[in-house]
């Protein structure tokens, strides 16, 4: 008997080491450590469900839109999260080698701009002559400053690129930075504290409401050579982005990981970041993104629609 146990045991052991060993690696680069839309490959990964799908996925970590999409460019990661849509555009008409497999953020809501609590400025429409951050250059935050600035008309004031959020609201505290951006949840707790001032959601804007911000990118020849994994990828994602909103482990694994106060990842859910932007099935306003990749030197004009059909994988992925 005994021996029909440890064969049992040992076979199991085998079973397990051999699904560990049948997972294949996708390499994905996400901005901004701790984000809710930047997690998901993370908090999927901890609960199993790519694993499910027979992946392991290496995560790295950028300071925004902008460097991920070099990241992807270079070859160093399959995958790019939350890249922005501007400058996805603008690195595919200089010929680099990128396909975007999903959307990642539509709406801009989770977006917001602040100022310390003691600054005279009370709404962006007042931000006249005064520096409004983002993260870096071709991301979505870039996109929604400049067209802050053109919208309202605001002179004398000018768009600088600050990093991620945590050096973003130091560079405010000290007076570098007039007006810093963020993303829910970060800096909701000293918002809640009346440390900063919300000034403006991105969604302010209607055109910028209406648009996928931000994309999920692939390199080329990743999508070559590795396009039965990225299926599986979207696959798992939608699964984890079900899960996410529906189950009360996934709030418990964000606040550990994230090590954000719960109090903030219940405010974003609530007014932040409904589901239905973090959507990767379609891309929306995609006239009026390539107006500000045109407007905002982007782009020297629009692509062509065989452009886009090459450029947009998402339905030959489905």
């Amino acid at each position: 008997m005994k021996s029909v146990v440890a064969g049992l045991v040992a076979g199991l052991s085998l079973l397990t080491l051999t699904g560990a060993s049948m997972a294949q690696s996708l390499k994905i680069a996400s901005p901004q450590r701790g984000s809710w839309e930047g997690a998901i490959p993370e908090l999927g990964q901890q609960a199993g469900i790519f694993k499910k799908h027979g992946l392991e996925l290496e995560i790295l970590y950028t300071s925004g839109g902008g460097e991920t999409l070099q990241t992807v460019i270079s070859g160093a990661v399959d995958i790019g999260l939350s890249a922005g849509t501007a400058g996805t555009f603008g690195a595919f008409a200089k010929n680099a080698p990128i396909r975007i497999i999903g959307a990642s953020s539509t709406g801009s809501q989770e977006l917001f701009w602040y100022t310390k609590s003691s600054s005279p400025v009370q709404t962006m429409k007042e931000a006249h002559g005064k520096t409004i951050a983002y993260s870096t250059t071709g991301s979505s935050s870039q996109i929604t400053a400049l067209r802050f600035i053109s919208e309202y008309g605001l002179k004398d004031a000018k768009a600088v690129a600050t990093g991620d959020v945590s050096a973003t609201i130091t560079q405010v505290m000290s007076g570098q930075v007039d007006i810093g951006w963020s993303v829910a949840p970060f800096n909701l707790d000293p918002l809640r504290k009346g440390e900063i001032r919300l000034l403006a959601k991105g969604n302010e804007i209607s055109r910028v409401a209406g648009q996928t911000i931000r994309l999920q990118i692939v390199n080329a020849q990743a999508l070559a050579t590795k396009k039965d994994l990225i299926k599986r990828y979207l696959a798992a994602y939608r699964e984890t982005l079900d899960w996410m909103y529906s189950s009360p482990e996934a709030i418990e694994r964000y606040v550990a990981f994230s090590g954000l106060p719960e109090a903030s990842v219940k405010q974003m859910l609530a007014e932040f970041i409904p589901k239905t932007s973090l959507q990767i099935d379609r891309l929306s306003g995609v006239p009026e993104s390539m107006q500000d990749a045109v407007q905002f030197k982007f782009l020297t004009e629009p692509l062509t629609e065989k452009q886009l059909a090459d450029l947009v994988q998402i339905d030959a992925l489905k």
